[in-house]
């Protein structure tokens, strides 16, 4: 028997002919948010501090500055995350009571729904009645299609903050690398931080699928004016106070 092009012997085509990411989990955005934040907060940094004070003030404040911001990064990715979540669970809560109150509206709310999605109204309203014969799969039925999210699949805020503050930490010790390895230059630490900056573009493209290329020299491009004009700044206040 000849099979179908992209049809599986168990009838699953689906299945077969792709795989999604999990998008759910809340890493993704977190880590590629901190380690883009580290390696340009960090850089820029070291870029605007060594404009006008000794490598020994580099350090210390290229160190003060992976510490302050990884913690700060985590603290707001673990509230930002929680909010959401807790403005989700609320919505939740109030289609609970729309449930207990409302029955048959929420059943013709489902049916209304149906109907733009291209159903005819008899198979819409079937639909909605089986639907809404487990009340708890109806009413994520109904979130997902009202709100746009899956209360099931809430990202974990604990994810998102330690995600955030290791990456953010690994990409802000990045251009202090060439001083903590005794190497006081700037153009080091710029250089270290540049060569950062394609590679985490490389690898948040990887995850998009985007082109590699394109990702890479965009960060490095939005990178390198964030860091030209805190040196600039950095070079101005060190020319007007000495």
């Amino acid at each position: 028997m000849t099979e179908s092009a992209g049809v599986s012997p168990t009838g699953l085509p689906h299945v077969v002919d792709h795989r999604h990411a999990d998008v759910t989990g809340g890493w993704l955005r977190a880590a590629t948010f901190g380690a883009m934040d580290g390696l340009v907060s960090n850089t820029a940094l070291i870029a605007g501090v060594a404009a006008s004070a000794s490598a020994h003030t580099v350090v210390i404040s290229g160190v003060a500055g992976l510490l302050a911001g990884a913690f700060s990064m985590a603290l707001g990715e673990y509230t930002s995350v929680t909010t959401a979540n807790e403005q989700i669970d609320s919505e939740v809560k109030v289609e609970q009571r729309s449930f207990r109150k409302y029955p048959q509206a929420e059943k013709d709310e489902l049916v209304a729904m149906l109907t733009e999605m291209g159903m005819t109204p008899e198979t819409a309203s079937t639909a909605s009645d089986e639907i809404h014969r487990d009340e708890h799969k109806a009413m994520n039925f109904h979130l997902i299609q009202e709100l746009g999210v899956d209360p099931r699949e809430k990202p974990s805020p604990w994810v998102a903050a330690i995600s955030s503050f290791l990456m953010f930490a690994i990409g802000a010790v990045i251009p202090l690398l060439p001083y903590l390895l005794g190497f006081e230059s700037l153009w080091a630490g710029l250089a270290c931080g540049g060569v950062g900056l394609l590679l985490a573009g490389s690898a948040a493209a990887r995850f998009t699928r985007q082109p590699i290329v394109w990702a890479a020299l965009r960060q490095l491009a939005l990178g390198a004016a964030a860091v030209g004009a805190t040196y600039l700044v950095g070079h101005l206040i060190g020319v007007a106070v000495s």
